[in-house]
């Protein structure tokens, strides 16, 4: 029989990522077969495993996959006890937890799941899966600040990402980026002498927050499913394995692998073939629609690469964010 790593069969259930994972075999709060494991082991289907003396059955869960539009004060967070968490501003029946994060003070797009092991596929800086954002700051922008901005800020003793980098008027810019570190965009802004009054992610890979009100949530579609799978098929759960995949790929003399990054063509371009409209989903809550909503970008300020088209449509449910926006 089949052994896994305890920190999967956890995330396979829905309870939570691989990392938080560890972090409840850390607390002492798994036990497999009645006693208290450590990180890294590993369990088959007869183990019994139970999480604050739960049992969980990985098998028996149905994955889940939503997009929410977050608004402003809602914390990204599973803590339930954390006032305005994510989780309870949901409020979906299952158990889910949020792809990566959305500060505090921003809005925007944000995937929810029970499926853990999709978790650090998508947030892998070294895979290359864009987000996109639109961003205002306190002061006027200029082309300096675009090309400063998309060539690389040092921020947290490293240098970041070229990236794209479109202004869309006299304070507002559009800003894509295939990384991932803490507050990224705010201290980019920062280290060039502005501050950031709104920030919304509009984008995720293909995966578009168009129609989706501010607070609601809608599931994603089969064809957003299997193009999102498509697109994680080949990606590196963890650096390590980034590591040796590129190793191995050097060794065996094969091709690299095409990088993700867009490019240009003209003004604005897209990285990939936009999806089909998928199916829909269990009717429910709002309707979502696939018509992208970004702001038309003035013909002379252009970004250096584009962006993908989103396809969007399914069931809309949760409540309207009732946080002011700050």
């Amino acid at each position: 029989m089949e052994a896994t790593r305890l920190n999967k069969f956890i995330s396979d259930s829905g309870i939570c990522s691989r990392r938080e994972a560890d972090k409840l075999i850390e607390q002492g709060r798994v036990t497999v077969n009645g006693k208290q494991p450590e990180v890294g082991a590993k369990v088959t289907a007869r183990d019994k495993v139970r999480v604050d003396g739960n049992l969980i059955e990985a098998d028996t869960i149905e994955p889940v996959y939503l997009l929410l539009n977050k608004p402003p004060g809602i914390e990204t967070t599973t803590d339930r006890s954390q006032r305005d968490n994510i989780i309870s501003f949901v409020n979906y029946p299952e158990r889910i937890f949020p792809v990566g994060r959305l500060d505090k003070d921003s809005e925007g797009l944000i995937i929810l799941t029970n499926n853990g092991d999709i978790v650090n596929k998508i947030l892998r800086a070294g895979n290359n899966h864009e987000k996109e954002y639109i961003v205002t700051v306190d002061k006027p922008i200029n082309q300096s600040f675009v090309e400063r901005m998309s060539n690389g800020v040092s921020i947290l003793g490293v240098n970041t990402r070229k990236c794209f980098v479109e202004q869309l008027g006299p304070n507002k810019f559009r800003i894509i980026l295939t990384q991932g570190m803490n507050r990224q965009i705010r201290r980019m802004t920062e280290t060039l002498g502005y501050e950031v009054q709104t920030l919304q992610r509009i984008r995720i890979m293909h995966l578009s927050i168009n129609k989706i009100p501010l607070g609601q949530w809608r599931e994603m579609t089969e064809t957003e499913i299997a193009e999102m799978m498509r697109l994680v098929e080949s990606s590196a759960k963890t650096e390590t394995g980034a590591t040796a995949k590129k190793a191995a790929g050097s060794r065996e003399g094969s091709a690299p692998v095409k990088s993700n990054k867009p490019k240009p063509r003209g003004g604005t371009s897209f990285s990939g073939k936009p999806s089909r409209p998928g199916s829909t989903p269990k009717s429910g809550g709002k309707p979502a629609s696939s018509k992208r909503d970004i702001p038309k970008s003035s013909s002379s300020n252009r970004g250096s690469r584009g962006a993908s088209k989103g396809n969007t449509g399914g069931r809309s449910g949760g409540r309207s964010g009732g946080s002011k926006r700050r």
